[in-house]
């Protein structure tokens, strides 16, 4: 039986996604055609090999539209022969551009394939794709409005009402995102990120030529009290006469911010990787999708990561290193509180609160930066999770192989 395995992984520094971000001048198929380019180099590969790219994107509009991989793989400078395609699972695309990669390898109708993701939130803010001429449109559509009367919410409000169900205070929360920037901070320091990330050159407003070396929204010098001090966005009395009394507790500083990013991971068989000389760095041993309750939105994690431990025969404790997506402090501790996983293994390199959240690469970013955490601690199995707009979510497990 085949199986699949990832051969090599890179990532950008992560950018703000804002005007003054170190990418805002990238367009985004030139900073998803680095990843590719730069995966493709290391490994010596020939990418006229390449079956598929596959690539996740979530502000499919404007500059990010069009089947924006396929221009990626071109701009890469990949043979004209090389297709691509783009995935849209919200956050967990890339994510699950890596499962749609590892499936195609293990039935055989792939050989080589790259699953990779990109999201340029300067040049396509959030929320783009469900605008039209500025206006809000209804892409839920009079059925599900129906079904969840008086309607879905906003994913703060989600955040607000886990930490109400769940009990955390907004101390609790900004403890948490403070030790996600404590942890990155290290990590760069340590040399941590070193062999994940491929700095790209880029040319500023004046015409001077820069290059971003490190994740630009982490904050080694932020503190409990400047968290503490930051308002709370959602707090707004049309929630509270919805859903009751809220003790609001999301802010920008214990959410991921904004930002510009892409990722790539080259996935192919064992048999494949040994004929070009390659050292697998890890299996893909499992990989699910689940849904949940789209009100609350956030907390398809909780049943993803069952799912994903039942159908890979492996207990929670069996899992070296988690890598649970940051989207806010709330989710990440109700995960922690349902799972009763060690802490002390989750996002031991910081997550998407100070490393950041370009969403459409979101989910390569984490299987970078996991692969990375196994060969350091020298874990065998890590399991990564990614919460989702609609109340989805992705669970994955790979296996470290020989390094």
């Amino acid at each position: 039986m085949r199986d699949a395995v990832i051969v090599e992984a890179v990532r950008t520094p992560v950018a703000k996604g804002k005007a003054d971000g170190a990418y805002a001048g990238v367009h985004p198929v030139e900073l998803h055609a680095h990843v590719l380019r730069t995966l493709v180099d290391r490994v010596e590969l020939d990418p006229a090999e390449i079956d598929d790219v596959i690539g996740g994107a979530v502000g499919q509009v404007g500059e990010q539209s069009g089947n924006t991989t396929r221009f990626a793989a071109l701009a890469a400078g990949f043979p004209e022969s090389v297709p691509g395609t783009t995935v849209d699972r919200q956050c967990g695309s890339s994510q699950q551009a890596l499962s749609f990669a590892a499936q195609g390898v293990v039935a055989g109708a792939y050989d080589i394939a790259i699953a990779s993701g990109v999201e340029s939130m300067s040049r396509i803010p959030i929320g783009s794709q469900t605008r039209v001429d500025g206006i809000a449109q209804d892409v839920a559509g009079p059925s599900v409005a129906g079904r969840y009367v008086p309607g879905l919410i906003p994913q703060g409000v989600s955040a607000e009402l886990i930490a109400r169900r769940w009990g955390f205070s907004r101390t609790r929360l900004d403890e948490f995102a403070l030790t996600s920037h404590q942890r990155a901070a290290a990590a760069w320091a340590d040399g941590r990120f070193a062999r994940e990330v491929a700095p790209l050159k880029t040319t500023r407003p004046d015409g001077s030529v820069g290059q971003l070396e490190t994740d630009e929204t982490i904050r080694p010098g932020t503190t409990a009290e400047a968290l503490a001090g930051l308002r709370t966005p959602f707090a707004d009395p049309r929630w509270a006469e919805r859903f009751g009394d809220i003790d609001w507790t999301v802010t920008a500083g214990n959410a991921s911010p904004y930002n510009d990013g892409a990722a790539a991971l080259l996935v192919t068989t064992s048999e494949i990787a040994a004929a070009h000389g390659w050292t697998p760095r890890a299996r893909v041993h499992t990989a699910t999708v689940t849904g949940d309750d789209p009100v609350y939105m956030l907390t398809g994690i909780i049943p993803a990561t069952a799912k994903v431990l039942a159908r890979s025969g492996l207990s929670l404790g069996d899992i070296d290193a988690f890598e649970v997506n940051e989207a806010f402090a709330s989710v990440v501790l109700a995960w922690l509180a349902e799972t009763g996983a060690d802490p002390t293994r989750v996002n031991v390199n910081g997550g998407a609160i100070s490393i950041g959240h370009p969403l459409g690469a979101s989910g390569a970013r984490i299987a970078t930066t996991l692969l990375g955490v196994l060969e350091q601690t020298g874990g065998r199995y890590g399991l990564q999770t990614m919460c989702e707009a609609g109340g989805t979510a992705n669970a994955t497990i790979v296996e470290r192989l020989g390094r």
